[in-house]
């Protein structure tokens, strides 16, 4: 059994990376490590859908995996989700993919570029429910971004249209590799700031980072 973690970041990971061990570098995004006898390649994409798009197409192209894991921290939108919770996407989507016509916004689908069942979309969005582990986590629905929530009308308009509970820059282009390439995964995410003015003081990344990692161990 072949395991595939994908991160935006190193720092996501550092407590993992500090006790595991490295066992090669495939190249400067793809390394393989070992913690306590299980062995599993880490890819770390950069920030954003196209560095995620691009390196996991690459590597899922010439690598087979038995699973693959996305985790990282998320900014919630949903206040009820208490900062450090881990959370399970089973529900991901681009919400900026589209044309702004005036006041009003039309999706993909409004434009009538994609049906909302073309392959890996189901009703527009990138469903993953599955049953690859038990998972204790929460399930929440997600939204995957270009350019990260921060004015208060702008969120408005987003709850409104999409009642997300979490969003990252990620997600939904994790979600379209694997589905396209047909490889099972998850995605973990880990609360760090809820979705509001951006305010670093209110922020929580140390703790996100922690529990996060915890439950990587947890799965591996």
């Amino acid at each position: 059994m072949k395991i595939l973690i994908v991160s935006a970041t190193h720092i996501e990971l550092k407590p993992l990376l500090e006790i595991a061990d490295k066992v090669c570098r495939i190249d400067d995004k793809l390394s393989i490590y070992s913690l306590q006898g299980i062995e599993f390649d880490l890819l770390c994409t950069g920030v954003g859908m196209v560095a995620t798009s691009f390196h996991m197409g690459r590597v899922l192209a010439l690598n087979s995996y038995s699973k693959v894991i996305n985790v990282g921290i998320a900014g919630a939108f949903d206040k009820d989700i208490p900062l450090g919770t881990v959370v399970e996407v089973v529900e991901d989507q681009f919400p900026e993919m589209g044309a702004d016509d005036g006041e009003h916004f039309l999706s993909l689908l409004d434009l009538d570029l994609i049906e909302a069942d073309d392959f890996p979309f189901q009703s527009g969005v990138l469903n993953n429910e599955q049953s690859l582990w038990n998972l204790p986590y929460l399930k929440v629905k997600a939204i995957t971004v270009n350019t990260a929530h921060g004015s208060e009308n702008r969120i408005s308009k987003t709850e409104k249209r999409f009642v997300p509970q979490v969003e990252s820059m990620e997600g939904a282009a994790f979600f379209y590799a694997c589905k396209s390439a047909k490889v099972p995964s998850i995605q973990i995410r880990s609360i760090s700031n809820y979705v509001e003015r951006r305010n670093r003081a209110s922020w929580n990344i140390p703790l996100a980072i922690k529990n996060l990692n915890a439950e990587i161990l947890n799965l591996l």
